[in-house]
């Protein structure tokens, strides 16, 4: 399975085309449009959320309610593009209409300068257009594909965020995984513990009457992954490392981490490792999942336990200084719609992220060409697992 998406922040459309997806799958717009919704809730969010009201439209690769194993095209249009029709317009424009809402004082932490030097744009909104953390969208709902497949093999992803703006979120070790996900899912913070509500939102309250932003860290946990995804025999397929990459390419992501991660610097071998046990039902376990359900870039039949770190959202509405690109003049940097915190629905991009690198995965070991003989590979191999 592969796709690519297009489109800009502020134009028409956002589109993505998904190849690879097996024949026979149950797949409707609700599907995609409930983890869309999803994205664009949480405490902290900006006005933008309050004009767009994201919705899919299947174009191609369905019919009938299931999936054809061709290609795949979701649309999404922009509510908002009848306020940039001229400012976004693919036509030319008359001259004097092009320094509207054009951009020369980049923002510090954004793409905008980088972009503007690697292409040649003397109006950074060429930049900001596709670089917005508004694309992850379509990756969200390229995701929300990815989970309606993993559905289908008993496979489940979700989120909770373990530290909010520096607060580091206490959760009893007697909590089931499946507690984690409904706490965090009935929280407006994605946080797994209700005793922290208030404090977190009276700091995002402060903080945006500062002007300033919050980042934080967000654990994604796959469950009913086996055994065996991925390889040691490259380094280029190891499963963990197409999974980093995957993460920290989303926006503002700037660390990953798996099981205890960095936390291992600080321990010995035996604190780290994790023994193995046999049992005649089930087949290798392991005591515990320090190593977060990876050992040698592939699977090891534990849950799945990756953190990313969300940086503070780079536009601030106390702008930070910057210099114009046309007259190099100190500025304050330009501000635009932004969030307070965004770290909620960025646990929901990431849980989308997360399970399409796992569906990609999986439609590569397994035939795939459509479900049926998906499902009978993939139960014969956990079959093939308990026997080892």
């Amino acid at each position: 399975m592969r796709y690519f998406t297009a489109g800009e922040s502020h134009g028409p459309h956002l589109t993505a085309i998904i190849e690879g997806v097996p024949a026979g799958l149950f797949l409707n717009a609700d599907d995609i449009n409930k983890e869309l919704q999803r994205r664009q809730k949480g405490y902290g969010r900006g006005d933008r959320m309050l004009i767009e009201s994201d919705r899919i439209e299947i174009t191609s690769g369905v019919r009938h309610g299931l999936t054809l194993g061709s290609p795949i095209t979701l649309t999404m249009p922009n509510k908002d593009f009848d306020h940039w029709s001229q400012i976004m317009a693919v036509h030319e424009i008359d001259e004097r209409q092009k320094h509207i809402r054009q951009l020369t004082k980049p923002r510090p932490g954004h793409a905008d300068l980088v972009g503007g030097m690697k292409y040649g744009f003397s109006d950074l909104r060429n930049t900001l257009e596709r670089s917005s953390a508004r694309e992850t969208a379509m990756r969200v709902a390229i995701g929300a594909v990815a989970k309606r497949l993993l559905e289908e093999l008993s496979i489940t992803v979700f989120h909770h965020i373990t530290v909010f703006g520096g607060m580091t979120i206490d959760l009893s070790d007697e909590l089931t995984y499946q507690e984690i996900k409904t706490k965090a899912g009935q929280s407006d913070l994605s946080i797994a513990n209700d005793a922290f509500e208030m404090a977190i939102k009276e700091q995002i309250d402060n903080i945006k009457k500062q002007g300033d932003t919050l980042g934080g860290v967000i654990e994604t946990i796959a469950l009913g992954v086996p055994a065996g995804l991925g390889s040691y025999v490259q380094w280029d397929r190891k499963l963990d490392g197409k999974l980093a990459q995957a993460v920290l390419s989303i926006n503002a992501f700037k660390g990953v981490e798996f099981g205890l991660g960095f936390e291992s610097a600080h321990l010995t071998g035996s604190q780290v490792m994790d023994e193995i046990v046999w049992e005649k039902e089930t087949g290798y376990s392991r005591k515990t999942n320090r190593l977060g359900g990876f050992e040698g870039g592939m699977t090891n039949g534990q849950p799945l336990i990756i953190k990313g770190v969300m940086k503070p959202i780079p536009t601030l509405y106390k702008p930070l200084m910057t210099v114009d690109v046309k007259t190099h003049e100190p500025y304050k940097a330009s501000v635009e719609r932004s969030d307070t915190t965004a770290l909620p629905a960025a646990g929901v991009v990431m849980e989308n992220v997360v399970a399409t690198v796992l569906a990609t995965e999986i439609l590569e070991t397994f035939t795939s060409d459509n479900m049926t003989d998906l499902k009978e590979a993939f139960t014969s191999y956990q079959e093939k697992l308990k026997l080892f």
